[in-house]
């Protein structure tokens, strides 16, 4: 009996020694608070919740870390900006706009410009690199490519691409101008510029006409329509007659420049000419004599017979009043005036002054009443001698100042009637540009 008491009795001490080891056991395995406790990887301390399995907090880090989405940023765009003037791919420039290329916050590492078979067009680029700009005409109707690169401020590289197409011209306007290169012309000639268009817009195309004259001397431009032309020319002369020896430069700059409808200007032309001596012809109808003047100073006084119109009441046979400018001279030419029965009568010594018949010229028949009275259809007669002598004077653009009739010069007269406008009346017929 004793025995079995004392195996009881170790039994029993063996069963609470059990149940001590588990309870310090189970004291050591958890806090009081029920938290785990970590150290991150930059040192700081944080907690996190025990999980019921008894997770520790670096178990409960890593299912955090793959529950979420990957972090991404995009890289930033460059901040170079090209921009064109007219815009890139613009298919209807004329030939001569201005077209820049700018970069705004970088510069121009390098640019071409190129026509349709490849070659280099010229432009000029600005001292900071910044934009480009063009630097010659195109032509009419091609492609040009535009490539290059830009550098910006933030190092990045942009691409520069883009294209130009011009315009197809229904035609092209082409310039003619009198007085032409190298003439020597008189003191009342006037610059003509013929066009045979009429622009839709008259002051565009003034401003694109620049006269040089050494020395200076004022004038304005005016639109005029000369004889047998349906379109007007545009005209520049001086208040006054010209001064002698003056150089006279004239550039006609419609390369490019719409006319309208389509029409667009063909090449620039210039021309050169000097003035030459100043010779005025004083005509008066009722001295019947014409006085030959240079620098003021009388050379030569000749008999004459003008238009009759006045003494017979034949407004066409009077001879117009007015300045004149001689236009032309032929040695031997035929006159014709069917209405006053004369056809192809052959004449000498003839400077035209006017489109309507009027000329200096020989005339034998009338010789008797040259200095007397005046018999003529319209012309200045003057015997053979006198004729010839005027006539070996007389230059393209001389002016001839008829007085003493009742008709004046006037459009309805031919070509050249500048002169019969008052200076006032002249500056009213330009388009409103600086002359």
């Amino acid at each position: 009996m004793q025995l079995h008491r004392s195996r009881s009795a170790r039994r029993a001490a063996l069963a609470l020694l059990a149940v001590g080891v588990l309870a310090v056991t189970t004291a050591c395995s958890g806090s009081s608070a029920g938290l785990a406790v970590t150290q991150n990887s930059t040192g700081s301390i944080s907690q996190a919740a025990a999980t019921g399995g008894g997770s520790s907090s670096a178990e409960s880090a890593t299912g955090s870390s793959s529950s979420s989405a990957p972090s991404t940023t995009a890289a930033p765009k460059p901040v170079a900006q090209v921009t064109a003037s007219p815009a890139f791919d613009s298919d209807d420039i004329t030939p001569t706009e201005p077209v820049t290329i700018s970069v705004a916050k970088g510069t121009i590492s390098d640019l071409s410009f190129t026509n349709p078979e490849g070659a280099q067009v010229s432009g000029t680029l600005s001292a900071d690199r910044a934009s480009w700009t063009l630097a010659e005409p195109l032509g009419f109707g091609r492609e040009y490519t535009v490539t290059g690169t830009a550098l910006g401020t933030d190092g990045k590289t942009v691409t520069i691409d883009g294209s130009y197409t011009t315009v197809t011209p229904v035609d092209e306007i082409t310039t003619s101008i009198s007085p032409g290169d190298g003439a020597v012309v008189g003191v009342a000639a006037p610059v003509i510029v013929h066009f045979g268009y009429e622009p839709a817009d008259k002051k565009l195309i003034e401003s694109q006409l620049k006269i040089t004259t050494t020395p200076q001397v004022e004038g304005a431009w005016a639109w005029i329509k000369h004889d047998g032309d349906p379109n007007p020319s545009l005209d520049w002369r001086p208040k006054s007659y010209w001064p002698a020896g003056t150089v006279v430069h004239v550039e006609s700059n419609i390369y490019g420049v719409d006319f309208g409808d389509g029409y667009y200007g063909g090449d620039n032309v210039t021309s050169d000419f000097t003035i030459g001596r100043n010779q005025v012809v004083l005509a008066d109808a009722n001295a019947h004599n014409i006085v030959v003047q240079q620098d003021g100073v009388t050379v030569a006084t000749y008999d004459a017979s003008y238009g009759s119109g006045d003494e017979i009441g034949d407004p066409n046979r009077v001879t117009r009043s007015g300045v004149h400018v001689v236009m032309d001279k032929q040695e031997t030419t035929k006159m014709s005036n069917p209405a006053y029965g004369y056809t192809n009568i052959t004449e000498h010594w003839a400077v035209r002054i006017s489109d309507n018949g009027e000329f200096i010229h020989q005339n034998q028949d009338t010789v008797g009443d040259q200095g007397v009275d005046n018999v003529s259809h319209g012309c200045i007669n003057l015997s053979a001698e006198s004729a010839q002598a005027y006539f070996e004077s007389a230059i393209y653009g001389d002016p001839v100042e008829v007085t003493g009739t009742s008709v004046p010069l006037s459009a309805a007269d031919g070509d050249i009637y500048d002169w019969a406008y008052t200076w006032d009346e002249w500056l009213a017929k330009s388009a409103g540009t600086s002359n």
